[in-house]
């Protein structure tokens, strides 16, 4: 038994053992069966792969997505046939051996092969795959092209506020006359938006003016994969909604909406359905946007001149070089106007195109016939006709006609001509537009709607003024084709020198510009069917003389503006003539001409000259609105009782001095409008009172402006110290008042307005010295609302001004008020009283939540803006404030309260000046406004610009709190704050733990571009942070990567901070961190190029081939620890822009510049040098710099500073030299050289190598006009050794107390400056007979 027990394990450990050497063994003894296995295998796992690879890319032509497993079984293929690609050539190695192999060698090759194999066998199991792809969602072929997106300025403008909103807005809206770019920029911000993966999907679909859903249903439902189970349009949208919200983030893209539009038709979810689905639309027409509740909108402007010519050149294939056809392409793309289809529809036409081709292009253009040859410009026709045509569709019929007939008025007038509203809607009037609206008053409304219509739909353009507008040269271009067949002819000539050659077949002719001397001008035309003329004479008093037969054979002509015309002996028979504009015309025999205008409705006269207004005007029984202005200094004088027998008169306007009674006014029961210039004598009836009006703008003892519209009703009155009692009907309606010097009003309510002034929108009061408070409103009296609709209020020299409300607030109070300016009221204690609050106002919206301006100046009895109690925090808001200005209230302690402060979050622009008492911007004026708060009370994360300057009591700007949310921030100016300790101040909350903060963006201050520290001497710390990473040991760290003007002076406290600023173009410090405390800190060195602002043996560290390349100026003042500018001289610095470099009393500054830095100083135009006692050379020697600095050999390129123009050295007690000296002009356009108590130095100029000169060498300073060495103990040579230096133009020297100089001065017969230092002593004999005067070595004061 035991023997079989022994038998049974001994065989047991001997089959373990075999087991286990096995493989081993078979390594050593089945060596050529591995690799053939292994050879076999990888060359079935190669072809394998190429199996797959093929049926993949096969997939990929098809549009599939490839399945992962097969991509990662593809990696790991090439993966192995790489790392086994060795083995077959260690496989040959081993061969090589066969006679004596090397059995440790194969022994390893076999096991590496061998578990190569199975790994190759696995992928091999691995590798039947049924299909590689799947047919997935398209992209969008709108994302995947170019888009040719134009990167111009309101392109790029447009495309950062799309990109901006679409993080915050579910729907913006993008609006843009027609061929502006709106497409082309909707598929860049698709574009942007997928590269970025903002969204999980981007599609976009063109609605046009007909929108084809089924075809939009189909092209969503391909970008999102869908198949449609279902027919109907409303079953696919459903479909659509449902698979569209099962995806989290989706960028719709809705091109060409014509009009409103339910998106839920299309089956697009958004808002409450899906808040991750955003939607950009774009349109030519700005109200639909409106009516789709955009909450962003944004209009896409034109290209500018030199973006034109851009986009032309490129798109036509030309080169930007000066040739004729260049200059040509110019004035074609000049006369695009910016309109980049225009532009790009001219530049295909004529790409390839000779010079005859493209200046025949060109005069087509100057001739507007340019449309009439489809291939140039026929592709701009198709959507400016569907906008022309959707102005009749849009609308009925009737007003269709009359916005198309308006659109085609505003054609007639000159290009880039700014159209005054007021005397297109006279000429709209008067050619029968809106004939069922029968007032002057309701057809100046339908214009005016019309052409803000027209506005919306792109066809007509904004001005900066708002009385104007404007049409686009290539719309009025299509205008002019529209009108050149059909029954609406039209000819518009822009300059006339001959009379042109018409039929009489035109409804409408504008020429202007015709001088004096044009070419056969005709006695008589025939133009029956005429309805419209416009005629222009030349500029200034260049008038254009038309003899009164001219006008004869214009029997149905409706409306005629005149602008500098004479017409002689006046005007011929016009019996349907309906208005009459003369601009700056001469009129002759004008009374009697009114005879032949019996239908006449509209007269306007603008600094016309005629003989008189007579009793014939009376004729003109139709007259609806009279017209009148002459020269300034005229005076246009009424018949008595005339005005008041023009019964149908609705509008007067009389804008010059005038003897007009104004009882005739209470005659005209139809009078709606007026714009009159008065005195105070016109208002010596003591009962009189001006009639209630519509439209008004009358100015008593001032000036009409110029294009002052009726647009508002505006009332200003100056130097008026009688009763207001006629203005009584104007003031319960009046938009824009103005007061100025108006005395006994103490108040605007209830004294002017008893009602409340609700329609008020601005108020500019001035030198009112009688006047105490806006509003005076007790419980017993006043009204309840006041000032409800006020937006602009600017008050001057208000002696008397106490505050702007007195009592109780009424209701609805300042809520519309957006800019505020106050100036020189020096009995004004408080702007905002908010502690006397009513009921009702404490229900209301927040006061001041949409003040957006605030401005105050020279109030110097003022204690606080705003007087808020503490319980009624929640009615003010400051939420819209964006600009903040105050100089000159020397009582102000404080500006905005902690609550007031924490709702500005749209505050842009803080400018503080001269207020002397001001302790904190933010802070509490009394104690019982303390609040507790733990979190931050204030950010202002759109901040922009903060200055603060001579405010000699201010302490912090934000007390108990850190504003560190400044990512807008673009510029700091404090200056002159002698009390400043912190600007931002980092402080504990009531648990005495600091108040922790948003995170600063990696950026810092990502577009900070100019700091500047002046003169605060207690300032110890401007930025501060609590994170680790923005704190380098003690030190804060800054990245400011557009930071390009730092200027820190006379700031002794101020704490060391580090700057990482690769733009900074002028570094100032001056006087920085000098106590005692701050010196010889400890800076850490990093890993970037940075420099360091404080009071440490460094300037700039210089990393990583950081070369500080864009500094222009430098300058470095009473540094008492800086030894070095640059850390290391080993590193590469260039500075080829820099222009000055200025170094005051840095005492301890021994080098500033290595020679390799110094031949880069290519602009350096001044070199300042003062006080700096330990600098031994400007330039360090080469053997002075270490040798890794080395980048080539600098001493092949010689030594010159060509710009400097202006040198001074002084007070440097351990300089020997100012300049090595090469073989080319160091200084050529050197103008002042001055060098004064400099006590070692030896020589100005040295040779940069040290050879012996044997022949005399010329140094020229062509020129330099003045040099001063004085005061030099040490000085023996102004230049080297065997030098003779010349100053042809030198018009003073001063030379004094320099003993050692062996350099001598003397002047030639041409009066040329010389100087020389001798080599011989003999020489000083010799040059006194060479030259003129001669003067050696002694003090000189000359000049010329």
């Amino acid at each position: 038994m035991a023997e079989y027990v022994a038998s049974t394990a001994v065989e047991s450990v001997k089959n373990q053992a075999k087991e286990y050497a096995l493989p081993y063994l078979r390594y050593f003894f089945c060596y050529g069966e591995i690799v053939e296995d292994f050879k076999n295998q990888r060359k079935e796992l190669k072809l394998r792969k190429q199996r797959v690879k093929t049926s993949v890319d096969e997939a990929k032509r098809q549009i599939k997505v490839i399945h992962e497993d097969v991509e990662d079984w593809l990696r790991r293929a090439e993966k192995e046939l790489e790392e086994t690609q060795n083995f077959e050539e260690e496989i040959d190695g081993v061969k090589r051996f066969k006679w004596c192999p090397q059995w440790s060698w194969r022994y390893c090759l076999s096991k590496k092969l061998a578990e190569k194999t199975l790994i190759i066998s696995k992928l091999l199991e691995t590798s039947n795959f049924p299909q590689v792809g799947y047919r997935g969602p398209l992209e969008g072929i709108e994302f995947i092209t170019s888009t040719d997106f134009m990167d111009s300025e309101s392109s790029k403008s447009a495309l950062n506020q799309i990109m901006e909103a679409i993080n915050s807005v579910n729907m913006i809206g993008l609006h843009g006359m027609p061929g502006v770019g709106k497409t082309t920029l909707a598929k860049e911000v698709g574009k942007h938006a997928r590269e970025q993966k903002l969204f999980d999907k981007v599609v976009m679909f063109t609605m046009s003016q007909n929108p084809n859903i089924k075809k939009i249903q189909e092209k969503v439902a391909d970008i999102f994969g869908l198949h449609f189970e279902t027919s109907s349009q409303e079953g696919k949208a459903e479909e659509l909604f449902r698979s569209m919200q099962s995806v989290k983030k989706i960028l719709v893209i809705v091109d060409d909406l014509w009009e409103e539009f339910k998106l839920e038709s299309i089956g697009i979810p958004f808002g409450d359905e899906h808040k991750g689905c955003k939607i950009l639309l774009t349109t030519r027409h700005q109200q639909v946007c409106t009516k789709m509740n955009c909450q962003k909108e944004i209009q896409l402007g034109i290209l500018s001149e030199d973006e034109a010519w851009v986009l032309l050149r490129d798109k036509a294939g030309l080169e930007d070089k000066c040739s004729t056809l260049t200059h040509v392409a110019k004035e074609v793309a000049g006369e695009c106007k910016g309109l980049p289809l225009a532009i790009v529809t001219v530049a295909k036409a004529l790409k390839g195109e000779s010079l005859d081709g493209w200046r025949a292009v060109n005069q087509r253009f100057k001739d507007s016939r340019h449309l009439d040859n489809e291939e140039v410009l026929g592709g701009v026709l198709k959507p400016l006709k569907l906008s022309y045509d959707y102005l009749r569709e849009g609308n009925s019929q009737m007003t269709g006609n009359d916005i198309q007939m308006c659109f085609l008025l505003c054609s007639l007038f000159p290009e880039d001509a700014e159209i005054i509203s007021d005397v297109l809607i006279m000429c709209g009037i008067g050619v029968g537009l809106f004939p069922n609206a029968y007032s002057i008053e309701d057809k100046r409304n339908e214009i005016g709607m019309t052409l803000k219509k027209l506005q919306k739909s792109g066809l007509l353009l904004e001005t900066d003024v708002a009385e104007t507008i404007r049409m686009h040269d290539v719309v009025r271009d299509f205008a002019h084709w529209l009108t050149s067949t059909g029954e609406n002819r039209f000819i518009v000539k822009d300059k006339l020198k001959e009379w042109p050659h018409m039929v009489g077949c035109y409804t409408a002719i504008a020429l202007w510009n015709c001088s004096s001397n044009i070419k056969n001008f005709p006695d008589k035309v025939e133009f029956s069917k005429l309805k419209t003329l416009f005629l222009k004479g030349g500029a200034g008093d260049d008038l254009l003389v038309v003899p009164n037969t001219f006008f004869e054979e214009m029997k149905a002509l409706q409306v005629l503006l005149l602008e500098n015309v004479f017409p002689l002996k006046g005007f011929h028979s016009l019996p349907n003539l309906k208005t009459l504009c003369c601009i700056r015309c001469k009129l002759e025999n004008f009374s009697s001409s009114l005879a032949n205008m019996r239908s006449l409705e509209i007269l306007a006269l603008f600094e016309t000259k005629f003989d008189e207004i007579s009793e014939e005007l009376v004729k003109l029984s139709a007259l609806k609105l009279l017209f009148v202005e002459v020269e300034e200094e005229e005076e246009i004088n009424f018949p008595p009782n005339l005005l008041s027998r023009l019964t149908l008169l609705e509008e007067l306007h009389v804008r010059s001095k005038s003897n007009i009674n104004l009882l005739e006014l209470n005659s005209l029961s139809r009078l709606t409008a007026v714009s009159l210039r008065l005195s105070t004598n016109h208002f010596s009836q003591e009962y009189f009172v001006l009639p209630k009006l519509q439209r008004y703008a009358i100015v008593v003892n001032d000036y009409i402006r110029y294009l002052e519209s009726l647009t508002f009703r505006a009332l200003t009155i100056k130097n008026f110290s009688s009763a207001l009692s006629a203005f009584n009907h104007l003031f319960c309606n009046v938009e824009k008042l103005k007061l100025g010097n108006v005395s006994g009003q103490k108040n605007i309510v209830p004294s002017i307005g008893k009602m409340g002034v609700n329609e008020l929108t601005s108020l500019e009061l001035e030198s009112c010295k009688d006047m105490e408070f806006l509003t005076d409103i007790t419980r017993d009296q006043g009204p309840t609302v006041a000032f409800s609709n006020l937006v602009e209020l600017n008050v001057a020299n208000m002696v008397s001004l106490k505050g702007l409300c007195y009592g109780l607030s009424p209701t609805r109070f300042l809520q519309n008020l957006k800019q505020v300016i106050i100036r020189d009221c020096k009995e004004l204690q408080v702007i905002f009283q908010m502690d006397k609050l009513s009921e009702k106002v404490k229900c209301q919206m927040p006061l001041l939540s949409n003040l957006t301006i605030l401005e105050l100046y020279s109030l110097p009895k003022l204690e606080s803006i705003w007087k808020l109690e503490p319980s009624h925090h929640a009615t003010a808001s400051l939420a819209r404030l964006k600009v903040v200005k105050i100089g000159d209230c020397d009582k102000l302690k404080t500006i905005f309260s902690p609550c007031l402060a924490l709702s500005m979050l749209h505050l842009e622009e803080l400018d503080v000046t001269c207020c002397h008492g001001l302790e904190q911007v933010i802070g509490f004026v009394q104690e019982e406004e303390i609040i507790e708060n733990d979190s931050p009370l204030c950010c202002w994360p759109k901040l922009r610009i903060l200055r603060i300057e001579f405010c000699r009591n201010l302490k912090y700007v934000c007390a108990n709190t850190w504003t560190q949310g400044l990512q807008s921030l673009e510029s700091v100016h404090i200056r002159g704050c002698s009390q400043l300790i912190q600007v931002f101040n980092m402080e504990q909350n009531k648990h005495g733990q600091d108040i922790v903060l948003p995170e600063l963006g990696s950026q810092g201050f990502p577009l900070l571009e100019s700091v500047y520290l002046e003169n605060c001497p207690q300032l110890l710390q401007v930025f501060s942070s609590t994170k680790e990473r923005d704190v380098i040991g003690d030190h804060i760290l800054l990245n400011v990567p557009f930071l390009q003007d730092l200027v820190v002076s006379n700031c002794p406290q101020i704490s060391c901070f580090i700057v990482q600023a690769q733009l900074i173009e002028e570094l100032v410090l001056s006087n920085v961190g000098n106590s005692r405390q701050l010196c010889n800190t400890d800076v850490p060195v990093l890993n970037e190029g940075c420099l360091v602002v404080g009071n440490h043996e460094e300037v700039f560290q210089v990393q990583g081939g950081y070369s500080f390349s864009s500094i222009k100026k430098l300058k470095l003042r009473n540094l008492l620890e800086v030894r070095v500018i640059w850390n290391d001289f080993a590193q590469v610095v260039t500075l080829e822009n820099l222009t000055t470099l200025t170094l005051s009393d840095c005492k301890k500054l021994r080098y500033i510049f290595s020679a390799m830095m110094a031949r880069s100083l290519s602009h350096l135009v001044d070199l300042f040098i003062v006080g700096c006692e330990e600098i031994e050379r400007l330039i360090l020697a080469k053997d002075q710099v270490s040798s890794s600095s080395s980048n080539g050999d600098t001493s092949l390129q010689p030594m010159t500073f060509p710009n400097l123009t202006r040198i001074v050295v002084t007070n440097c007690k351990k300089l020997s030299s100012l300049f090595p000296f090469g073989f080319v002009p160091v200084l050529p356009k050197l103008e002042s050289l001055i060098v004064k108590r400099n006590s070692k130095l030896e020589q100005v100029f040295e040779l940069e190598e040290k050879v012996e000169v044997v022949a005399e060498e010329e140094m020229k300073f062509d020129k330099l006009k003045r040099l001063s060495l004085e005061e030099l103990p040490g000085l023996i040579h102004f230049c080297p050794k065997g030098y003779h230096s010349v100053f042809p133009t030198m018009i003073e020297l001063k030379v004094r107390d320099c003993p050692k100089l062996t350099t001598g001065f003397f002047i030639d017969s041409q009066e040329f400056v010389h100087c020389k230092t001798k080599l011989l002593e003999q020489d000083a004999v010799e040059e006194s007979t060479t030259v003129r005067n001669t003067i050696f070595n002694k003090n000189i004061n000359w000049s010329r």
